[in-house]
């Protein structure tokens, strides 16, 4: 596929989802997989945090890990969430920053922006804000955010080193970039990749664990980490993918604990201007 096709069918993808729930619905997040739903998506929220925003955030959630309970967000910082659906993690980082910090959600999709927007107003946190735009070209200036966060979207991208070219520039010298993300461990087979596809597509776009350490370390960044949070098995991809006539059993030895959801971890180095200067002892 194209990157504009690819572009279009997440597009579509998460718009649907949006409109899920606006009339009363859900994203099918965590619950039982004969509405198409897997075992990346669930669980990711514990009662007190989904306790903190409108359950319409929670039920948009399409994500693969909480990266607001991983990130160390601390008071007064500004925080960017790459792809941010219902606003779920905005709202959530935007608590962990307080009044004098700020929570930007960038998304590409009107019906999940318009979403957004409405759990925002319940909420009644105010130091948020949405963008609409694409993470290949993030609408914000250079050297302006602390925080870098995203929850299983930059696998979607079918440009990664752009998306990770604009993370850097738009991070403040020394700030982080702290996301979840699918990866899988070495590589998986074409067919194998093709199959998984129907496992909500978030695989069929992951880079393996030290591609993606390759990409980052090309962009610039330093002290880079990669932390597995969940480890899927051939169990998993049985619950999902029962009924779709695909033998998992076939396809096993190339799943099992070769995917998983991640904590990807990284700083942007502080510039030289903020090292000491070195004094010329010439006359």
């Amino acid at each position: 596929m194209s990157s504009p096709d690819i572009k279009q069918v997440v597009k579509e993808k998460y718009g649907q989802a949006a409109l899920r729930v606006t009339s009363g619905g859900s994203s099918c997040c965590g619950a039982t997989p004969s509405c198409g739903c897997d075992p990346i998506t669930a669980n990711l929220y514990d009662a007190a945090q989904a306790g903190e925003i409108p359950g319409d955030a929670l039920l948009a959630s399409l994500g693969c890990g909480n990266p607001t309970a991983l990130a160390n967000l601390n008071p007064g910082e500004t925080v960017l969430d790459l792809g941010s659906g219902g606003g779920i993690d905005v709202l959530l980082s935007a608590k962990r920053v307080g009044p004098t910090g700020k929570a930007y959600g960038l998304d590409m999709t009107d019906e999940m922006l318009a979403l957004a927007e409405e759990n925002k107003r319940k909420s009644g946190i105010a130091n948020v804000e949405f963008l609409k735009g694409e993470i290949e070209q993030i609408p914000l200036p250079d050297n302006s955010v602390d925080v870098i966060i995203s929850n299983c979207v930059i696998n979607l991208s079918a440009d990664k080193d752009a998306v990770l070219r604009e993370a850097f520039r738009v991070l403040k010298p020394g700030g982080r970039f702290a996301v979840s993300d699918v990866v899988t461990r070495g590589e998986l087979l074409p067919e194998v990749r093709k199959n998984l596809l129907l496992w909500v597509g978030c695989v069929a776009g992951s880079l393996e664990e030290n591609d993606y350490r390759s990409k980052l370390a090309a962009a610039g960044f330093e002290q880079i980490d990669l932390e597995p949070t969940r480890v899927y098995n051939v169990q998993d991809a049985r619950e999902f993918l029962a009924g779709q006539n695909i033998d998992v059993d076939a396809i096993a030895p190339q799943v099992d604990g070769k995917i998983m959801s991640s904590f990807v971890r990284a700083v942007k180095p502080r510039a030289a201007l903020d090292q000491p200067c070195s004094i010329s002892k010439e006359a």
